[in-house]
């Protein structure tokens, strides 16, 4: 079954509610969306009407609540454990947006590693096991999925070599996944125009069981840049075809797929890309949709 969505919105107003609107309304069947503002520390209580009205509208729109991702906020940083406020900042704040998952009934959370800024990679892998097992410790039902990154900076977990170190370490791994990135995994420099191989070798070092979500994004960068630019579907350097290939390996059936393409002349273009999509077809026009 194919479960594809995309980053939507989520406000103080309609919460819940309104992201599965925004979802609905591009033919969406998952989706994914940060509880607040990624940068900031800003947050409003969960109404939990809205959040009951929402999951009964799902259950009306063949939607499964455990395919729904929460995206934790870039602010969070738990390889760098320079000075201890920032640290016990970052392990606290992602405490409170396990909370507010919980509070919503969703079941996954995707985290950035963290960056070890200047104190090595092994340093910051254990600073990133020793906040998780903090974080985790504590009886709730989230799973971290650790998102795959694209190397940029001292970025973390830009290979599956330091994503296996971090497992390792989890005391509680029934409580930790993986949330691949295409872009991502492109600009650190893995060839995903052959997926086989790039499962094959992460079931070998990781275990496929640990793939919960993939964020399907073109690249505005060649392979290995660790650049981090999404671009839209087709309209990059990993390409329609591959992308597609991607998305239909049936090793990846029953994984949610979700979109974070760019925005187009500040308008979302998921309807059309899920459309491209779901009709395996590529639509060289789509840019020109948007045109103001």
């Amino acid at each position: 079954m194919l479960i594809i969505g995309s980053h939507v919105s989520f406000n103080k107003e309609k919460q819940l509610m309104g992201s599965l609107d925004e979802a609905l309304s591009y033919g969406s069947n998952t989706f994914m969306f940060y509880t607040g503002a990624p940068q900031n520390t800003k947050r409003y209580e969960i109404n939990d009407n809205l959040t009951n009205h929402a999951l009964e509208k799902m259950k009306n729109n063949n939607i499964d609540i455990n395919n729904i991702i929460v995206h934790a906020p870039y602010i969070i940083n738990l390889a760098n454990d320079k000075e201890n406020d920032k640290y016990d900042f970052s392990i606290n704040f992602l405490k409170q947006e396990i909370e507010r998952c919980e509070e919503l009934k969703i079941s996954y959370l995707v985290l950035h590693p963290g960056s070890h800024v200047g104190l090595g990679i092994e340093k910051g892998i254990n600073n990133i096991i020793y906040a998780l097992n903090e974080v985790l410790k504590d009886d709730k039902n989230v799973t971290i999925l650790l998102e795959t990154m694209a190397g940029k900076g001292t970025e973390v977990g830009s290979n599956f070599q330091e994503l296996k170190a971090i497992i390792d370490g989890i005391d509680k791994k029934e409580l930790i996944g993986v949330c691949m990135d295409t872009c991502h995994l492109n600009d650190s420099g893995y060839d995903i125009t052959d997926f086989d191989s790039i499962l094959d070798e992460f079931d070998r070092i990781v275990g496929l069981s640990y793939l919960k979500c993939i964020h399907i994004n073109d690249s505005k960068n060649i392979k290995g840049a660790k650049k981090d630019r999404h671009e839209n579907i087709g309209y990059g350097t990993i390409g329609f075809d591959t992308l597609i290939k991607i998305i239909y390996n049936p090793k990846l059936d029953n994984i949610p797929k979700i979109l974070e393409t760019p925005y187009i002349n500040d308008k979302p273009p998921y309807k059309e890309e899920i459309t491209m999509i779901r009709e395996k077809k590529f639509n060289d026009n789509l840019k020109n949709l948007f045109e103001k």
